[in-house]
């Protein structure tokens, strides 16, 4: 006779998708690290949420899930959401995924589920609470953050990193027993104005925003510009992170 014999009960994650094509089917997928950087990293299990808008309800969701990963991607959120002028036409979005994460964030935030934010995630979560987007490598005096050589191997494109000031007495500083941290760094877009109630954590060489966490939030909040989902394996403060993460799933 086999018997079921029961295992502890893991967190449940729910990992944002971005909308996508397979063979001329609509899709919704996200990257592996993800993935596998809250299974192995927070200890939870990992659930993909896709970009499905209106089917995705808040009041559901907070009653389905322990927490909430915002992935990055490949895509910008688009500018009508935070009012500025359209994006270049040749600038990849995600109106499905706009739609989805956007109304959901402040009502996840408030119910006190714990959230981690990365790279686009990042950006939604600034826009979501009333901030605006930028491109970096558009303004004066910033260092262009965007990933180099595409012709390399995906993995070395997170080789491309800077040094980042950890806020003295924030989350990022205490994970870190530092205050100072090495970080990859690729992406287009970034902070223009940071949204009321968000408390800096971390800001480039060049003064650019690169972490922050919610003031007032009941629960963990954090939301990073770099990929700590790709170097959980070697770098001692992406671990963290998503240990950090994976301790408040256990205790909202």
């Amino acid at each position: 006779m086999n018997l079921h014999v029961p295992t502890a009960v893991r967190p449940v994650v729910a990992i944002t998708s971005d909308r996508g094509e397979f063979h001329g089917h609509a899709i919704h997928q996200a990257v592996d690290s993800y993935l596998r950087a809250v299974h192995q990293a927070a200890g939870a299990l990992p659930l993909l949420l896709p970009a499905a808008g209106a089917a995705i309800d808040a009041a559901s969701l907070i009653g389905a899930v322990d927490g909430v990963v915002l992935t990055g991607g490949p895509t910008n959120v688009q500018a009508q959401r935070y009012g500025a002028e359209p994006l270049p036409p040749t600038t990849l979005t995600d109106p499905d995924r706009d739609d989805t994460v956007l109304p959901l964030l402040p009502a996840l935030v408030a119910a006190g589920v714990p959230v981690l934010a990365v790279c686009r995630g990042f950006q939604e979560f600034n826009v979501a609470f009333g901030g605006t987007l930028r491109a970096v490598h558009a303004q004066a005096g910033r260092l262009d953050h965007r990933e180099g050589d595409h012709a390399r191997p995906v993995e070395r494109w997170y080789d491309d990193a800077h040094e980042v000031a950890l806020t003295s007495g924030g989350l990022l500083a205490k994970l870190a027993g530092a205050t100072h941290a090495t970080v990859n760094s690729l992406h287009h877009q970034g902070v223009d104005r940071l949204a009321p109630g968000l408390r800096v954590e971390a800001v480039a060489p060049d003064g650019l925003v690169e972490a922050f966490t919610v003031a007032d939030a009941p629960g963990f909040t954090l939301a990073v510009q770099w990929h700590p989902e790709m170097r959980v394996g070697n770098s001692l403060l992406a671990h963290a992170i998503f240990a950090a993460f994976g301790e408040a799933l256990r205790v909202s």
